[in-house]
């Protein structure tokens, strides 16, 4: 019995051991630890939170708050002191709240802050779950600013976009939430926030877009206005009715979901048409209007918003010679007029910069800002003919040509290719130097065919022309479309040692108060163009303005340029550049059509660049560049001989050897060549045609007619994106 009761005491004994759970050897290392820090890391940020909601409430209030009124007046400055432009006209009516549809203001709160009659100026719950969002997407998809810390935003802070201005931008919302009561914050929200084209609070905006009182706006209409805060320029639907459209239906999708109408109002909303008023012209002074626009945009790369540029009181310093900005305007007006160009459908584009340090002196996107805001400098991609064929040498100069080799000035077939030069006059051989001179089409082509397309396309990609460009031999001729903007650009590596400078429009931007919240630094600059060959191309370019095809373009001191007119004269160009100051100028018609045959490179576009340079130019003296001298020989020892056998025993070859004894000569002596050059050299006229296909030289300018040769169309066609020379492709 004893043994029985003993075993029986064991048994239990055994198994209640057993029922003890036993501890892992984890819960007493690494996972033990980490339950403690994360306890530990939940409480310090609990008590972090509860210690700043604690600090934000005990900030004092605004004095004075009701009255306060931001300065809205942004100046936008040329170079040397003028003031080229101002954002002070716009449309204010302040607004009270009772007045306010109620329709507005639910659909601000349900879009901007539906958490806003709740919370102290600042949303925890709703940072952190925009945050979530956010990551989530990998992109900012949801904002987490109330409307008190936009408001704040709006009244006091600047463009800083840096933690320090959102934690400021929170202790000021706490401030304001001390001062007034939350209706007040919500009208003076609505009276102050800036809602795109001019308009300044809800009331501006009603008068703006719909030419109503606010009071008479439709639920469809208060939708669009309440989601312009998000993005103004975006959703202004001057600008985009595509998306303010979509915006306002999203608006209204929100007031639906949190009750706010009710299905039969959502539907019927959405399916309203949205019907404007004229767009309005807001802008009380603007001299230099497409170079503004160019400004705001890079503004706005910057970081500024549209808000801030216009209603941030700013002092915008740019780099724009304003003496010669005006010189430009005039020159067009003038030059186009002389010449019977006076149809909107007749444009011109000027373009300048410093080569050195990338300032934008002139910009002059067409003739008439007010009838045409299309830019000709960036948006415009127009053929630039003979003016391309520089990128041509340019390549050859990189490869180890001279400017005086010798190359055949003779008819050539690469392919279906047949280019001849106007007149079918053709030299013989001739320096390279004067194959650009005179602007040989043959050689240009010969030239192409030497070097290699590829090579040709390198080089113009690496001097900044970004357009797409065929690969075709035709290039050569400047039968692809290019930018005003890149091809100015190209060229002033040929003034600055083979360096591409980046050119750029803002020079500083200074708050109300003086503080100067950005300074532009040292602008991107590449070194793509041997400067030896930058050298070569700057005297070969000399020579045009002294003795070729741009003498038009002379200014009486050192400059280089080339002139070029694509087929049938549809684009004439000239692009020329000083050691100081590169400019670009086109002219042409925007729809493309044929303009006056009178009309080439080394005529109107020559003239305007004369006109335009001889002002920009004049702070610089007459200083030449700095090179080592480059001499240009009728013939020499050294020289490599570019010629082509292929195809060029053509009839109409043939033909020409005929009427030009000296072509007739298989072998040509040095002193033939010199004599030949020089006499070239005499006997150039003062301007020369300079087309796509087609170079010749013409006896004299052409006096300058004081009416249209054909009637002009009496409104300007939309421009088209890109031109090519006929029978180029």
């Amino acid at each position: 019995m004893a043994k029985d009761n003993f075993n029986r005491k064991n048994s239990e004994k055994n198994n209640a051991k057993a029922n003890i759970p036993k501890k892992k050897k984890s819960e007493n290392g690494f996972f033990a630890t980490l339950k403690f820090l994360f306890l530990l890391g939940g409480a310090c940020l609990l008590a972090g939170f509860a210690s700043f909601e604690l600090y934000l409430s005990s900030l004092p209030p605004i004095n004075n708050l009701e009255q306060f009124k931001p300065n809205i007046v942004t100046k936008i400055y040329s170079a040397d002191g003028e003031i080229i432009k101002t954002f002070t006209a716009y449309t204010y009516q302040k607004v009270d709240l009772k007045n306010v549809p109620e329709n507005l203001i639910n659909a601000l709160i349900a879009t901007e802050d539906k958490n806003f009659y709740r919370h102290h100026g600042y949303d925890f719950t709703g940072l952190a779950r925009s945050t979530v969002q956010n990551v989530m997407a990998g992109r900012v998809v949801q904002g987490a600013s109330t409307l008190t810390q936009q408001l704040a935003r709006v009244l006091f802070l600047n463009n800083e976009r840096t933690f320090d201005r959102k934690l400021k931008e929170l202790f000021i919302a706490a401030r304001i939430e001390k001062t007034i009561t939350k209706d007040q914050i919500l009208e003076m929200y609505m009276n102050n926030v800036y809602l795109g084209a001019g308009a300044y609070g809800v009331e501006g905006a009603a008068q703006i877009y719909f030419n109503k009182h606010l009071k008479d706006c439709t639920l469809s209409e208060l939708a669009l206005i309440a989601g312009l805060p998000q993005a103004p320029s975006v959703y202004n639907p001057f600008n985009n009715k595509d998306l303010a459209v979509k915006r306002r239906d999203q608006v209204l999708l929100r007031m639906y979901k949190m009750r706010y109408i009710t299905k039969d109002e959502y539907e019927k909303a959405k399916k309203e048409e949205l019907k404007l008023t004229k767009a309005p012209s807001y802008y009380t002074t603007n001299k230099a209007p497409y170079f503004c626009d160019y400004v705001i945009k890079e503004l706005e790369k910057l970081g500024f918003s549209e808000t801030e540029i216009s209603q941030g009181g700013y002092k915008i310093t740019t780099t724009l010679d304003y003496k010669a900005q005006k010189a430009a305007d005039e020159a067009i007006a003038k030059n186009l007029k002389n010449w019977g160009l006076n149809g909107d459908n007749n444009q011109a584009a000027v373009f300048s910069f410093s080569p050195l340090d990338g300032r934008i002196l002139v910009y002059v996107g067409g003739k008439n800002y007010e009838k045409s805001q299309y830019d000709r400098v960036t948006q415009a991609i127009r053929p630039p003919g003979s003016s391309f064929k520089p990128i041509v040498y340019a390549a050859a100069m990189e490869k180890g040509y001279s400017p005086n080799d010798l190359i055949e000035d003779k008819p050539i077939r690469i392919g279906q290719w047949a280019p001849h030069n106007y007149g079918s006059k053709y030299r013989g051989k001739i320096p390279l130097y004067m194959a650009l001179m005179v602007s040989s089409n043959v050689c240009a082509a010969r030239m192409i065919k030497e070097v290699g397309i590829r090579n040709v396309i390198q080089v113009a990609r690496s001097l900044g022309i970004d357009t797409p460009l065929e690969y075709d031999h035709t290039i050569a001729l400047g039968s692809n479309g290019v930018k005003l903007f890149e091809f100015t650009r190209a060229y002033g590596a040929f003034a600055n040692g083979g360096f591409v400078v980046q050119p750029y429009a803002v020079e500083r931007v200074e708050t109300s108060r003086g503080k100067v919240i950005y300074s532009a630094e040292k602008t991107k600059i590449n070194h793509q163009l041997n400067k030896n060959s930058a050298a070569e191309m700057t005297a070969m370019l000399k020579k045009v303005i002294t003795n070729g095809t741009g003498r038009a373009a002379s200014i009486g001191k050192p400059a280089a340029g080339k002139t070029g007119t694509t087929d049938d004269n549809k684009d004439a160009y000239f692009m020329g550049y000083t050691p100081n100051i590169v400019t670009g100028v086109w002219v042409g018609n925007d729809d493309n059509t044929v303009m006056n045959k009178s009309i080439q490179g080394g005529t109107v576009p020559a003239l305007i660049w004369k006109d335009v340079m001889q002002v920009a130019t004049e702070p610089y003296g007459s200083i030449d560049f700095n090179y080592p001298e480059i001499e240009l020989v009728s013939f020499s020892a050294d020289s490599k001989y570019i010629g082509d056998d292929e195809d060029e025993n053509t009839e109409e070859n043939e033909q020409k050897q005929d009427n030009n004894p000296v072509e007739n000569n298989d072998v040509m002596t040095s002193e033939d060549i010199a004599k030949q050059v020089n006499n070239l050299i005499k006997q150039q006229p003062e301007n020369h045609t300079n087309t796509g296909v087609q170079q010749a030289p013409a006896p004299v300018i052409p006096k300058p007619i004081s009416q249209p040769v054909h009637k002009q169309p009496q409104s300007a066609p939309v421009p088209i994106p890109m031109a090519v020379p006929e029978g180029l492709r």
